[in-house]
């Protein structure tokens, strides 16, 4: 019965919960950065290229071919065009998260520099002080 209770503490605890919610969120981020990819960023770059769609760009390897049953065997192709296809994801993802950390960042730190209260104002030295001793006893006499 404690190895349950234990589990209930450690999956309430908001940490477990603020990851969880990440990964959800983290999953829809990257099919919205998929679509703008996709439907936005290498259309105009294939255009630019000749008109290739970077998903269709392979190497085959082996030409598809018919066994001796008379069935298809598929080609074995190299397929680098989805490959810079998810660097271009890969880099937007990491500068967009890049950008967001940045501005938490700078969040936080404005938040700190408003909070921290300015220090107080050093105390007397002790030569100061004995300076203060000496003009006291100099004003009684």
């Amino acid at each position: 019965m404690g190895l349950l209770k234990e589990f209930k503490e450690f999956a309430v605890k908001g940490n477990v919960i603020d990851l969880a919610v990440g990964v959800i969120i983290g999953g829809a981020f990257g099919k919205i950065v998929s679509s703008f990819v996709n439907d936005v960023v290498m259309p105009p770059i294939g255009l630019l290229v000749g008109g290739v769609d970077f998903k269709d760009l392979q190497l085959v390897l082996k030409e598809e071919t018919v066994d001796a049953a008379g069935e298809a065997v598929a080609a074995v192709t190299l397929n680098y065009g989805m490959f810079i296809q998810n660097v271009v994801d890969f880099i937007i993802i990491a500068f967009v998260i890049f950008l967001a950390i940045k501005g938490i960042n700078r969040m936080n730190r404005k938040k700190e520099a408003e909070a921290a209260p300015p220090p107080p104002p050093p105390g007397p030295t002790p030569t100061e002080k004995l300076l203060e001793e000496i003009r006291d006893l100099l004003k009684k006499q």
